[in-house]
């Protein structure tokens, strides 16, 4: 019997490690991470999120962990600011606010939004704001992303 609550307690920890490593890095430092992903003519990626959305859950899962894993898209930054959150983080500025803050300062009112953003803070092109048509959500993650690094490569 001891063994088995042992393997039972053992398979509760692993399971729960791989649900912790599902979610995307929250955002603690934007002035730096736009920074990262701008070295490799990337848009820093950011989704804004709530605890309580299935749909941000879904954008997360589908689109932004295999965007965040892909060889296309080597030193994409990809993080999360959590709208109901007033976890820490540095602005574009280096200044101290939290991911409710950031949030509001966006104007971001319905979740999931998906934006993307340059080292200065800027937006690189349209956030996707909402969860849209999943035939075409790729399409338009694509083709942001695309504009995004245009935009960079211009500056």
């Amino acid at each position: 019997m001891r063994g088995g609550l042992h393997h039972s307690l053992l398979l509760g920890v692993l399971l729960a490690s791989q649900a912790g490593a599902a979610d995307l890095p929250a955002a603690a430092d934007l002035r730096s991470e736009a920074a990262s992903a701008a070295r490799s003519g990337q848009p820093l990626v950011v989704l804004y999120s709530r605890s309580d959305c299935r749909y941000c859950d879904s954008v997360r899962k589908d689109y932004l962990q295999p965007l965040q894993a892909s060889a296309a898209h080597r030193g994409i930054v990809v993080r999360q600011i959590n709208q109901d959150s007033e976890r820490p983080l540095r602005d574009f500025r280096g200044q101290a606010a939290t991911h409710a803050g950031i949030a509001a300062g966006e104007k971001i009112r319905l979740v999931p939004v998906v934006a993307f953003y340059g080292p200065d803070g800027r937006q690189l092109a349209p956030p996707i704001v909402g969860a849209r048509i999943a035939d075409y959500y790729q399409s338009y993650l694509d083709e942001a992303l695309e504009k995004s690094a245009q935009a960079l490569r211009r500056r």
